[in-house]
C-alpha cells in the first residue's frame, strides 16, 4: 500500500490557528518533512505544530530550502531545485513504503508556498503516488485581522503580490486595484514608502510584522519602518487599503 503526502498549512504562527483538519492529519502521519530556512536551522512550521501536536513518536525530517526568488516560468536556480529535488527523492522512499508524510508549510500552503513546488517535483518524479492539500489560515488573513480592518468590501478589486516586483508594476498594480496586499516587503521598503508617499497612499498602508506570533507589532508609521535600526521582519506584510 502507497503512503500519502498531505501539504498542511498550520497557518501564521499562532497554534491555535491551525484548523482541526491539520492537527488530525499530523497526529495521523508518522513522518514530517519540515522546511528550515537555514542549513542545520528550525523550522517555523515545525515550531507551530509542536504547540499543539506531540512529535514524541514521529519520524522528523528537517530539510533546507534555500530561500531564494523563483520565477514562473524561468528554471530556478540550481541550489533551489537540488533542494526540491532532495525533498521529493525523501518523501518517495517513505510513501513507497507505505508511509505517509506530512509537510507542514506556514499559512496557506495555496499561497508562495515551498509545498507546491515540493508537489510538483514529486509529481514529475512519481507522478503515481497520492498528494493531499489542507488549506490553513492565511497570513494575509491574519494581518487584516491584526490590523483590525478588512481586506475587501463590496465590489472592492483585491490583489496579492510580492513587493520585490519593480515599481512600475507596483505603481499600475497600485493604480488599478482597491485593496492591495504587499508580502515580501522587508528588504525593498527603501523603495515601497517612497513610491506609496509619492502616491499619497502612505496614510492608507498599516504594515504588520509577525502577524500572529510572537512579537507581533502593527505599524502604521511606515517611514519610521525605513529606518535600518527598527527594520521590520523578514514576515512582515503591507496592506494598502484605499476605502
Amino acid at each position: 500500500m502507497k503512503g500519502t503526502l498531505y501539504v498542511v498549512g498550520v497557518g501564521p504562527g499562532d497554534p491555535e490557528l491551525m484548523t482541526l483538519k491539520a492537527v488530525r492529519i499530523l497526529e495521523h502521519c508518522g513522518v514530517w518533512l519540515a522546511p528550515a530556512a537555514k542549513k542545520d536551522g528550525e523550522s517555523t512550521a515545525l515550531g507551530i505544530v509542536e504547540g499543539v501536536v506531540d512529535r514524541r513518536d514521529k519520524e522528523i525530517i528537517t530539510h533546507h530550502f534555500p530561500m531564494k526568488k523563483v520565477r514562473m516560468g524561468h528554471a530556478p536556480d540550481p541550489e533551489v531545485k537540488t533542494a526540491w529535488d532532495a525533498a521529493a527523492a525523501r518523501i518517495v522512499g517513505h510513501l513507497r513504503a507505505g508511509r505517509d508524510v506530512a509537510f507542514p508549510t506556514l499559512g496557506d500552503p495555496a499561497i508562495y508556498s515551498t509545498g507546491f513546488y515540493v508537489c510538483e517535483t514529486l509529481f514529475a518524479l512519481a507522478p503515481d503516488l497520492p498528494v493531499e492539500i489542507i488549506p490553513g489560515v492565511s497570513s494575509i488573513g491574519a494581518s487584516a485581522a491584526a490590523a483590525g480592518q478588512p481586506l475587501c468590501l463590496g465590489d472592492d478589486r483585491l490583489v496579492v503580490i510580492p513587493a520585490t516586483f519593480e515599481n512600475g508594476r507596483l505603481r499600475e498594480t497600485l493604480e488599478q486595484f482597491d485593496s492591495v496586499v504587499l508580502m515580501k516587503v522587508h528588504r525593498v521598503m527603501d523603495r515601497l514608502v517612497p513610491l506609496l508617499s509619492e502616491m499619497n497612499l502612505l496614510d492608507k498602508a498599516v504594515l504588520v510584522e509577525r502577524s500572529s506570533q510572537g512579537g507581533q507589532r502593527i505599524r502604521r508609521d511606515l517611514v519610521a519602518a525605513m529606518q535600518p535600526d527598527d527594520a521590520p521582519h523578514y514576515f512582515s506584510t503591507i496592506i494598502v487599503r484605499k476605502s
